[in-house]
């Protein structure tokens, strides 16, 4: 019994370390940073707005741009201190290039994978509009 009792934790630590090191930043990645400016409709709330950003959309996304990941951030104190920021870890400078070769230029396969995207985006919309600056960091 001790021995299958320690063969499980031994599973489970090693799944665990998996998912670990999956979320650590490397060498080659890329990072894009988006500083937001969110416009609800009148009848609509931050929090509202922002629950189907992140329970809907964000899924959405990573599941339709494969090779990156996002994570909403809320400004903590500083110049966007109550902020919000969308942090998107791409796997390599080139994952970024098949989908978004230049600044504000979608590739053929990016408007692709953006049209995975309509139902929840007119779904936002209807909520309120946002905006954003961007810089993309690459990880040395």
């Amino acid at each position: 019994m001790k021995t299958k009792s320690f063969l499980l934790l031994c599973l489970f630590f090693g799944i665990g370390l998996t998912q670990l090191s999956a979320q650590t930043l490397q060498k080659g990645n890329l990072v894009a940073l988006h500083v937001f400016s969110i416009k609800p409709n009148p009848d609509i709330t931050l929090n509202q707005y922002m629950d189907v950003f992140k329970n809907k959309w964000v899924p959405k996304f990573e599941e339709s741009f494969p090779g990156l990941k996002l994570f909403v951030l809320k400004g903590n104190r500083g110049e966007y201190e109550n902020g919000i920021g969308l942090l998107i870890i791409f796997d390599s400078i080139e994952t970024r290039d098949k989908y978004w070769p230049k600044m504000d230029e979608t590739s053929e396969l990016g408007q692709q994978c953006m049209e995975k995207l309509t139902p929840i985006n007119q779904e936002l919309n209807k909520l309120g509009t946002w905006s954003s600056v961007r810089t993309d960091w690459m990880v040395e």
